[in-house]
């Protein structure tokens, strides 16, 4: 599956997966022309055949645009049925509830989701296809009981490591939103990400690291943890961006799934 991350983080989250027959959009915070310069950043034209939109939760950095993406490439929007409660599509965008807990499938690729403790109903998502298993799980207080089994089987891992926290401790951010980030319904810490990949009994083959803060972490106290965590497991870490795109290489892939 190729998968490539368009933005992560505070100002806006999307990426995009594809199987050899089916293309997903997840999540759109960010606004259609941003995800056109991202896509020709990587030297690609925006996606046209897509299946749907998947949004994680209503929070604006993950689905602000959900309607112009679903307007515009002329697919559903597909959500749990408490965010799109919460999101403001337009009446002439199809949305599609989702059951959490209960796999659909849209295309090839099957699609589970796990329920995650935040401030907004929200969902970790574990795209499988024949292949291979791609794990999304960002915008979490804390590791919920169960989590770290839904995701133990993936190949790929796209997972939350927001901040340290004795930055935000120290940072400029007011004491409530200190609180709100730092709190079990807020986002997860370096030290929180570090302690899912250690738990889990098989080490995924890439780990890619999502959400990152810019005003309260820095790359390194990131990849530092998780590498902690991860030990010398042989496992590909990555740190995605907020203005650039990260592609994961197809080529690589292959590689990966042979056992190259």
């Amino acid at each position: 599956m190729r998968v490539t991350i368009l933005g992560s983080g505070s100002e806006g989250n999307a990426l995009l997966l594809e199987s050899r027959t089916t293309s997903v959009l997840v999540d759109a915070g960010l606004s259609h022309r941003k995800l056109v310069q991202r896509f020709a950043a990587i030297g690609r034209g925006a996606p046209k055949d897509v299946s749907a939109v998947i949004v994680t939760h209503s929070h604006t950095d993950h689905a602000a645009h959900a309607s112009t993406y679903a307007r515009r490439l002329g697919c559903p929007v597909r959500a749990s049925e408490a965010t799109l409660q919460s999101i403001r599509l337009r009446t002439s965008v199809e949305a599609e509830p989702f059951t959490v807990g209960r796999r659909f499938m849209v295309g090839d690729i099957a699609i589970h989701s796990h329920a995650l403790p935040h401030d907004a109903p929200q969902v970790a998502l574990r795209f499988e296809t024949k292949v291979t298993t791609v794990g999304l799980a960002t915008d979490l207080g804390h590791v919920p009981k169960g989590l770290t089994r839904f995701l133990g089987e993936c190949e790929t891992l796209l997972l939350e490591s927001n901040h340290d926290p004795d930055m935000l401790e120290a940072g400029p951010y007011p004491e409530m939103l200190k609180r709100r980030v730092g709190g079990s319904l807020g986002h997860l810490s370096n030290g929180q990400a570090g302690d899912l990949l250690a738990g889990m009994a098989h080490a995924p083959k890439r780990v890619v690291l999502m959400h990152l803060s810019e005003t309260n972490n820095s790359p390194r106290l990131a990849r530092n943890s998780a590498e902690a965590a991860l030990g010398h497991q042989g496992t590909e870490l990555l740190l995605a961006q907020q203005h650039q795109p990260l592609e994961l290489d197809p080529a690589r892939d292959q590689q990966l799934q042979l056992g190259i």
